[in-house]
């Protein structure tokens, strides 16, 4: 069951998760701070996934919907909406919790940009609304990153290290073995 949950999320940043970090880190101004943290992953040891988790706990997000391009990731949200909505309906996420709070927190996120069809007549306050949306799945997705990387690490050092070369979290991550 784990194994088929772990591809199950393995797709997840494959086919959406990943793009959304990158996206998603534009609209928080403390981006540089967690990416600083988050970089270098493939040396890390137990105790740096220890070190990192608890962090990301007290970690000071600062998400602003106006930040990074709202248009942009509703467009992306749009082209993953039926990928999204299949992993809602995997019967193996119900056992994970974490997970599948992530994907509810994406999906209405991109329900929510969905139903607005021009932002700019959109009032702060709305955009408040979506800051926290966003922040929301932001949090969410960074801590699910961090657990899928450790388990990777644990039982496939293949595509651990894959996915340590492509961090998105790393400014210069390349998939290029050096």
């Amino acid at each position: 069951m784990l194994e088929k949950l772990n591809m199950v999320i393995g797709t997840f940043f494959s086919e959406a998760g990943l793009g959304l970090i990158h996206l998603f880190a534009d609209f928080d101004l403390n981006a540089r701070n967690i990416k600083r943290e988050l970089a270098g992953v493939e040396k890390w040891t137990e105790k740096d996934f220890t070190r990192v988790s608890l962090m990301l706990t007290k970690f000071k997000y600062s998400v602003n919907s106006h930040a990074g391009d709202i248009n942009q990731l509703k467009s992306f949200l749009a082209r993953r909406r039926e990928f999204l909505l299949r992993l809602l309906e995997n019967p193996n996420l119900l056992e994970h919790e974490k997970f599948t709070e992530l994907l509810r927190a994406v999906f209405h996120l991109t329900e929510e940009l969905d139903y607005r069809k021009d932002f700019s007549a959109s009032p702060e306050s709305d955009y408040i609304h979506l800051s926290a949306d966003i922040k929301r799945a932001y949090l969410l997705i960074i801590s699910e990153w961090i657990t899928y990387i450790k388990y990777l690490k644990k039982h496939y050092p293949y595509l651990y290290s894959l996915a340590a070369r492509i961090n998105p979290f790393d400014e210069s991550a390349t998939p290029v073995v050096v």
